[in-house]
């Protein structure tokens, strides 16, 4: 069987790729590149390698990418990695890391009732915090403690203290599979904590689509008073996040009325570990890399914590980080 894209590679006389099976890459404004490790790609530091890694000049460049890349092949869309663990047997098809690609951040509106924020979602979400704050807007500051992307964001109704990414969503742009882009709004999405999925009236007509943006609507607010509560949240991390070694922030959705972190805790599994991967004494809801940790050691302090929380407990913790590839001896 298959365990990943076999693509020939048709050299420039330069010695510059021009074609890899169906791409034509004198088409393309972005790089495209081979076997490319994903430690450096994911916050957790751990991981396999992508069979293709593509970074887009811009959007337009990414849908001319997509209408080439072959259909049977998967497609994986990256922001920083910050809510991802790539399993150690890598992953087939390609990795598009649209982090610093997709950043076009623009003050849409602004008016004595607040105003409108475009933000890319190759934006970190701490940069449209700042932004809103600049402008005089209110309601983003949560968003300073969420280290992803916009797009990551979106995909996910990312948020913290309280606030949600969508809450503020007026309207977004996606872009598809075959390179199409469109927008919708929140009607057109089924939204809850840490879940967004088109509704099923819809979703048969996009499937794999991807967040390219989002339109934030804000409320008049005073730039120091939003710098202020920006500040004490970013202070507020520092004091209960191990921020100092590689994580990717909270590994499971609070359950109802509950926290994670406070059930992690009640069983004793602060500081339980597997070869690097440890659950933080800090937060138990963080699960770090102390050194050279495998995803798969990772993974089974995940497995090992919701198995025993589940058996003390009574209670089953869904997993909030996304988990993706291949076991090892999967390789490409």
């Amino acid at each position: 069987m298959q365990t990943g894209i076999q693509l020939p590679i048709h050299m420039h006389p330069t010695g510059s790729p021009s074609c890899i099976g169906s791409i034509d890459t004198n088409l393309l404004r972005g790089e495209l590149r081979q076997h490319e490790s994903m430690k450096q790609h994911v916050s957790w530091r751990a991981g396999g390698h992508a069979a293709y890694f593509y970074q887009p000049a811009d959007l337009e460049d990414l849908s001319v990418f997509l209408r080439q890349w072959p259909k049977d092949e998967p497609v994986v869309m990256i922001g920083l990695g910050s809510n991802l663990l790539v399993r150690d047997g890598g992953l087939p098809g390609v990795a598009v890391s649209l982090h610093a690609r997709l950043n076009d951040l623009q003050l849409i509106e602004h008016h004595e009732n607040g105003g409108l924020v475009y933000a890319g979602a190759g934006i970190p979400c701490a940069k449209l915090a700042k932004f809103a704050a600049l402008h005089n807007l209110a309601g983003a500051e949560f968003l300073a403690g969420i280290p992803g992307t916009v797009g990551g964001a979106l995909a996910m109704n990312a948020g913290c203290y309280g606030s949600e990414t969508w809450n503020l969503v007026e309207r977004v742009s996606t872009i598809d599979r075959s390179g199409a882009i469109h927008e919708s709004t929140p009607k057109d999405y089924e939204i809850g904590y840490r879940h967004v999925a088109l509704r099923k009236t819809i979703s048969s007509k996009a499937a794999d689509t991807w967040f390219t943006g989002g339109w934030f609507r804000l409320q008049p607010g005073k730039m120091e008073d939003s710098r202020q509560a920006i500040k004490s949240l970013l202070t507020a991390r520092i004091k209960t996040q191990p921020l100092g070694l590689p994580n990717a922030g909270s590994v499971f959705r609070n359950p109802p009325g509950d926290h994670a972190a406070r059930l992690i805790e009640q069983c004793h599994l602060k500081g339980f570990r597997i070869g690097d991967a440890m659950v933080s004494t800090l937060h138990a809801n963080f699960i770090i890399n102390c050194g050279q940790a495998t995803a798969a050691e990772i993974e089974a302090v995940i497995d090992t914590v919701r198995n025993t929380v589940l058996q003390k407990t009574g209670i089953g913790l869904v997993t909030e980080v996304r988990i993706i590839g291949q076991h090892e001896g999967n390789e490409q």
